[in-house]
């Protein structure tokens, strides 16, 4: 049984929430749950893996409860995409983008997205699965090293409505004046939410705490609501329980900026899901103990003013990202279609070229100015005089299947492949050059055929280290 900070638990009771008591009894003795979401650009069901009994998620169309914990490293399939390992409650921002984009917005426009706070990248992930096709998302995380973390688990998911990764202040991203439909706040917390599943989160408990954090969250908020267009909406959530972090902070943005809180629909008719502290104030408690997942605060903010269907435009003049022959010859090299996606050359230590959808141009001209991480699908790298196609490449769901020969690899030859192996025996005909390493005909990534063997390209920094 754990032990709770005495503070916490009488914070807790104060509420006289009907959920109190069972939080608490949960916090102490039960384990966290596991549970996944299946990629919809990369896989069809759950079914398609090798994995525990799975339940279906109530608030995702495709997350999935697990019987057991399997080791996900040690499936190709985790490495490859097509399925991301989440918590089911931070799952149900799926299900809100999905009511404000049908509810909302308007039809005639694409939807812009920035998840503000966004590592380690399951929010995102979930809110572009809600989102129609060609939607305009750009992640966002302020510590370097998870920022990275986000940048791989975009990449791998591979959606070519990603416009940029940014490892930035928020405060920067003033330079998307009234630019995003829906800005995701998913705020650093007290992490009270994680206490089942980090001893650490419970060590640091404290009052100064919950006040630092309520603090920085007001002052996080405060700084991305002018990205936010007329009529736009803020998600806002925490993994915490306290009121002075979610409804009090909610409660006083609201009266600060005239924002609306608003009622979701899906999350109204879920019996699991708990309803805020303040009568009247839409805002939405996942309890341990009620649900299976850990702990979540959620509401939603409307901007004033009303929905434009307009494009947003970039409001001053921006350098446009010109075409060069390394451009085309990138292009030809990535076999994506020209139609849809334009390309631009990176200079400096990251050289070499990147696609992007042609909609995306003016949020990926004004993402560029905050030096992203990642920009678009990375195309090729320059190598000596050549081009070298971009792992993120081979795992982009934009990617045609016959632009590259493909190897088939059995469930071994995947893990040796992920460690950084070469690949040998390779089926007869195999034409020289850049190849895919592929497992269940999905890509993993390139390879270069040199003829009885083939180099391996998976990059150092994605390798598999557990034997």
């Amino acid at each position: 049984m754990r032990t709770l900070p005495q503070g916490f638990v009488a914070e807790i009771e104060s509420y006289n929430a009907p959920w109190g008591e069972r939080l608490l009894e949960a916090l102490r003795t039960t384990a966290p749950s596991v549970s996944l979401r299946v990629n919809p650009l990369k896989a069809g069901d759950v079914k398609d893996f090798r994995l525990p009994e799975a339940e279906p998620v109530e608030w995702s169309r495709t997350g999935f409860y697990l019987s057991e914990r399997p080791v996900f490293a040690l499936d190709p399939a985790w490495h490859q995409g097509r399925y991301y390992v989440q918590d089911s409650s931070s799952m149900a921002v799926e299900a809100v983008v999905r009511e404000l984009v049908a509810k909302y917005l308007p039809e005639e426009r694409t939807p812009a997205l920035l998840d503000a706070c966004a590592a380690p990248g399951g929010k995102t992930i979930a809110a572009m699965s809600a989102l129609p096709e060609g939607s305009c998302v750009i992640a966002n995380e302020f510590t370097p090293d998870r920022a990275r973390i986000l940048a791989e688990n975009l990449s791998k998911y591979g959606s070519p409505d990603l416009v940029a990764v940014t490892s930035c202040d928020v405060a920067r991203f003033g330079i998307f004046e009234e630019a995003f439909d829906i800005v995701i706040a998913d705020v650093p917390c007290s992490g009270e939410g994680m206490m089942r599943k980090d001893e650490q989160a419970v060590a640091q408990w404290s009052p100064q705490l919950v006040a630092d954090c309520a603090e920085l969250q007001s002052e996080i908020i405060g700084k991305l609501w002018s990205a936010v267009r007329p009529g736009g909406f803020l998600i806002y959530s925490t993994c915490t329980f306290n009121r002075h972090e979610n409804e009090d902070n909610v409660a006083a943005f609201a009266s600060e900026t005239g924002a609306e809180p608003i009622a979701i629909e899906a999350l109204e008719s879920m019996p699991t899901v708990s309803a805020g502290l303040n009568p009247g104030m839409p805002c939405y408690r996942f309890i341990p103990g009620l649900v299976r997942g850990e702990g979540l605060f959620m509401a939603v903010l409307r901007k004033p003013g009303n929905p434009d269907a307009t494009p947003w435009k970039a409001p001053r003049r921006i350098p446009g990202m010109q075409s060069t022959p390394l451009a085309a010859e990138a292009a030809r090299l990535s076999g994506l279609d020209t139609a849809d996606f334009a390309f631009a050359p990176l200079a400096g230590t990251n050289a070499g070229v990147f696609a992007y959808r042609k909609c995306h141009s003016d949020f990926l001209r004004t993402a560029m100015g905050l030096r992203p991480l990642l920009a678009g699908i990375p195309v090729a790298g320059v190598k000596g005089r050549d081009l070298a196609p971009a792992p993120e490449l081979a795992l982009s769901a934009a990617l045609s299947k016959d632009t590259f020969p493909c190897v088939e690899l059995d469930r071994r030859a995947a893990l040796e492949y992920l460690r950084g192996n070469a690949l040998g025996d390779l089926p007869d005909g195999l034409p020289r050059g850049y190849i895919i390493a592929c497992h269940e005909g999905f890509p993993m990534g390139f390879a270069k055929n040199i003829g009885r063997r083939a180099n391996n390209l998976y990059p150092d920094r994605w390798r598999l280290r557990l034997k």
